[in-house]
């Protein structure tokens, strides 16, 4: 009797356990409210409009005539400089949630949200989709308010542009262990975030050149993109639509791209990777450089690599520094030559012996390397009130963009480096 008491008992705790957990229960508090942009409108918001103030600059993208500067997280201006000393803004090309583009002959490569689009830009007057590649950027986030927490995400319902802080009320989820959300904050991603062009010296008119800070990469028929911790491979074809080849795990938070001599060198918060392009459709291993936590991107002359190593909370590190590295057999052996203390460098670029450095608050600084343990004896000019982000040295013409906006300099003469125009930024009140 007493053990059919015992059971009895067992099974009405089980049961009113069993019913609590399957209540709903509700809480409501004020959090940052997800706004959407539907897959519908995202995929069918490409266009070309007027022209337009620039707010929020990000990278920066020379071809032909062109300068294609990113309006972060909204599409690119077109500016053409064809007169250096007066550039004539051609338009705006809306690319919702666009941070990086790449172009080859008369198509652009962008980014948008979580989609690689293919744009014609054959005609400004008439600029077209030709192609896009769905679902292979990681869901991304934009910045919000920390003060509150977010409320829970729908991604089918489309990609987060925005926030509304409002009181909300949903579904509590009953957990014994703590959820976290995996996308990328969209806003880092110009940084170890995704970037320009990233080709040195380009073939013709074929390619663009982008600046140092590139995640976007051409060679030959092939698209290089680093995202994250990977590599991704894509065939261009001749119909301007892309084909995703392979996707290659190299190392947790790559930043950066840069191509030449047949090969990708990829700047990581640890170090250097280099792979061949003997075979473009799949990139090998052929070395790696490694050094103490910082954002680093690189820029290459002959058998040496110009890194820049930046501390802070988005690099995480605390070295402010310009490397110097021998690479030797091919690539795949790294001599450390010299490290120069910075203030808080970013964007680098090198033209014959001419080294450009954005050295954040402390300004442009151009040096000649042409001796590289002896570059910071050699300064030949700074611009210390300038804050720069990234730079392409292109012809004697040197573009930059920063905080105040996109700038022009003519180093045709060193002796005489100057500003020979401005397009500033617009900010919002």
């Amino acid at each position: 009797m007493k053990q059919t008491k015992y059971i009895i008992s067992v099974l009405v705790i089980v049961l009113a356990f069993t019913s609590a957990c399957t209540d709903k229960v509700f809480e409501t508090f004020t959090a940052n409210d997800p706004v959407y942009l539907s897959y519908e409108d995202l995929r069918s918001a490409v266009k070309m409009t007027a022209a337009r103030e620039m707010n929020n600059p990000g990278k920066i993208y020379f071809k032909d005539q062109y300068i294609f500067i990113n309006e972060k997280m909204k599409g690119v201006h077109v500016y053409d400089v064809s007169d250096p000393t007066n550039p004539q803004n051609k338009g705006f090309i809306e690319i919702p949630g666009n941070v990086d583009i790449a172009i080859k002959d008369n198509i652009l490569y962008a980014d948008s949200y979580i989609d690689l689009v293919s744009i014609d830009v054959s005609s400004f007057a008439s600029i077209k989709e030709s192609g896009r590649v769905q679902k292979i950027f990681p869901y991304t986030l934009p910045t919000y308010d920390t003060k509150y927490p977010l409320a829970k995400l729908d991604e089918t319902k489309g990609v987060v542009t925005g926030w509304e802080v409002k009181s909300v009320r949903q579904e509590l989820e009953q957990r014994y262990y703590p959820i976290y959300y995996r996308g990328m904050n969209a806003e880092k991603m110009d940084m170890a975030s995704y970037s320009s062009g990233g080709v040195n010296g380009a073939s013709g008119t074929t390619f663009g050149v982008g600046g140092s800070m590139a995640r976007f990469g051409l060679y030959e028929s092939f698209l290089y993109i680093v995202n994250q911790n990977s590599l991704m491979t894509f065939k261009l074809n001749s119909n301007s639509e892309v084909t995703l080849l392979n996707t290659e795990y190299v190392n947790w938070n790559v930043e950066t791209i840069f191509i030449t001599d047949k090969h990708l060198f990829l700047g990581t918060q640890n170090g250097m990777i280099v792979k061949s392009l003997e075979v473009p459709e799949r990139p090998s291993q052929k070395g790696s450089f490694s050094h103490m936590t910082a954002c680093d991107p690189v820029v290459i002359k002959g058998d040496l690599a110009f890194v820049t190593l930046k501390g802070g909370n988005t690099c995480r590190g605390t070295l402010n520094q310009l490397d110097v590295i021998r690479m030797s057999n091919g690539y795949s052996q790294f001599q450390l030559l010299k490290s120069y203390p910075m203030y808080g460098p970013q964007g680098l670029g090198i033209d014959d012996d001419l080294l450009f450095i954005c050295d954040g608050d402390a300004g442009l600084k151009i040096y000649n390397a042409a001796d590289p343990l002896a570059i910071t004896q050699n300064l030949v000019k700074s611009f210390p009130s300038i804050n720069a982000y990234d730079v392409i040295p292109m012809n004697n013409y040197l573009f930059l963009i920063g905080e105040k906006g996109f700038m022009l300099y003519d180093y045709s003469n060193i002796q005489d480096i100057k500003q020979i125009g401005i397009i500033p930024v617009v900010k919002k009140a």
